[in-house]
């Protein structure tokens, strides 16, 4: 088991916001790149960075959506498509051919609990879109980052990692009922079993990798896809369809919600390590007893939210970076 996973005591915490955790930090001459930085958390993401200095790369798969909603913040925006490979390896290699060091990545583009889709490799969609294209995606960058000397890679996960542990048997749904929300777990989980792989591997030559449970963010396109009735008896929204803003329950702003991938991005009390999943710009301890065993609200008997045992299996994390070299290179090579 990932004995890493232990708080450190950041001096923020849930309330914190994106601002709070990069003041005091000089990100001039650094480069970031952030998938989903349009969209969500991530134009806040992008933004702050922006703001401390660093150049900011947005992939999108939408231009026009990216233009209105990064409007007034100057950053780079490039096409891409995590279900496609042949558009990740055209975004990396324009980035690569420009000979700068990437800094951070941030890993922020998502789907969540969609109807089921399939990319044009008949991979499901929120497997291929929240793992294996960001597994595409870092291994074609990863000259740059070895060229920073000194890299970070912050994969965006949920809290919603507790509700599916990988299902190597079959992970695209081909043999078993389609789910949106285990299928929205897997992938979550994916996120999180990635980033203790991926620090594994990369520590030595300094790029180290954390994954982050945001908080739930209500007021984000993410899940269009879920029933008001389901918020409803999550408890994120009131009987109006209103938002319910409470940190210590998870329920955030877009501040908020944007801060923890800012802190993993960026805070000097990280260095020398890695390989953590982080919340509430802290590093996350790990649960299993939850009582309720509800995967968005459920906490332990002392009110800790934290990381399901199997997402921080560092067995389960060889094995997933098996699959995804398997399913993403399809024979042809390997990475790492």
């Amino acid at each position: 088991m990932n004995t890493t996973q232990n708080p450190i005591h950041s001096g923020f915490g849930a309330a914190s916001t994106a601002e709070d955790v990069i003041k005091g930090i000089d990100l001039k001459g650094k480069t970031a790149i952030v998938t989903g930085g349009y969209s969500g958390i991530g134009v806040e993401t992008s933004r702050v960075l922006r703001k401390a200095g660093a150049e900011v790369i947005v992939p999108v798969r939408n231009r026009d959506k990216a233009k209105e909603t990064l409007k007034g913040i100057d950053v780079e925006i490039e096409e891409l498509n995590l279900m496609d490979p042949n558009s990740i390896e055209s975004f990396a290699k324009k980035f690569l051919s420009s000979g700068r060091p990437l800094h951070i990545l941030i890993n922020s583009a998502g789907i969540m609990a969609n109807p089921l889709t399939r990319d044009p490799r008949g991979y499901e969609s929120q497997f291929s879109t929240n793992h294996l294209g960001h597994f595409l995606l870092t291994s074609k960058l990863w000259p740059a980052l070895l060229k920073a000397n000194g890299s970070r890679v912050v994969s965006v996960s949920s809290r919603g990692h507790r509700y599916s542990p990988i299902v190597f048997e079959d992970p695209n749904f081909q043999n078993r009922e389609y789910d949106p929300m285990l299928a929205y777990g897997q992938s979550k989980t994916a996120n999180v079993l990635f980033a203790l792989e991926l620090d594994k591997r990369g520590k030595a030559e300094g790029v180290r990798s954390f994954s982050v449970h945001p908080g739930v963010i209500v007021d984000t396109d993410l899940g269009i896809h879920i029933p008001k009735e389901s918020l409803l008896k999550m408890g994120v929204i009131d009987s109006q369809g209103n938002s319910i803003l409470d940190p210590s329950r998870q329920l955030k702003t877009v501040e908020q919600g944007a801060s923890t991938s800012i802190w993993c991005a960026t805070s000097p009390k990280l260095n020398e390590k890695g390989g953590v999943y982080c919340e509430n710009n802290d590093i996350a301890s790990i649960v299993s007893d939850l009582k309720p065993k509800d995967p968005l609200i459920g906490a332990d008997e002392k009110g800790n939210y934290g990381v399901f045992p199997h997402a921080v299996d560092p067995e389960a994390a060889t094995r997933l970076w098996a699959l995804s070299e398997q399913l993403v290179f399809q024979g042809k090579g390997s990475w790492l």
